[in-house]
């Protein structure tokens, strides 16, 4: 079957995303978690539902627990994380994410970068947006900027998620 054929048979299927996000900061709070409500927002529109929403420190420990607990739950399919994919010492989001992937699906990262070039230049280079698998989960780790959010779900993301999610429950 073609890449055309794949994608057309996941969105006959209309399956729908059961979704977690996390925005990952020090400093943001709900009302001022511009990311985490973006995502929240091109989700839904898009038809998929959100079962869970919250931030979390920079903290290492915190996090891989937050994000263990997730890959957990039989009402997620897909996580999604904002914040704390730079080169700071305090961006930990990446490394944990890492150790929890089965597999990663390495053109995220590399698509997102390469998009990300047309948009910002060499800045680029800062970023360490990955995606992957942990456990039959989709996971996607991505900056904390809207304009990288937005990038990201709506170019990268929403237009394969049904596909992805056909693939993982064959």
């Amino acid at each position: 079957m073609s890449y055309e054929e794949h994608a057309k048979a996941a969105a006959a299927a209309e399956l729908t995303a059961r979704c977690a996000i996390v925005t990952v900061s020090d400093s943001r709070t709900e009302a001022t978690d511009v990311s985490g409500k973006l995502i929240r927002e091109i989700l839904a529109g898009n038809g998929h539902g959100i079962v869970h929403y919250g931030i979390v420190s920079n903290d290492r420990g915190k996090l891989e627990e937050l994000l263990r607990s997730l890959v957990g739950r039989e009402d997620v399919d897909a996580i999604f994380t904002t914040g704390g994919t730079g080169v700071g010492r305090r961006d930990q989001t990446v490394d944990v994410v890492v150790r929890l992937l089965d597999r990663e699906l390495e053109g995220f990262g590399e698509l997102f970068r390469m998009l990300s070039w047309e948009q910002i230049g060499s800045g680029a280079i800062l970023s360490r947006a990955i995606g992957g698998v942990a456990k039959g989960k989709l996971v996607f780790a991505m900056p904390g900027s809207s304009g990288a959010v937005e990038l990201a779900v709506t170019k990268l993301i929403v237009p394969e998620i049904r596909h992805l999610l056909r693939e993982l429950r064959k």
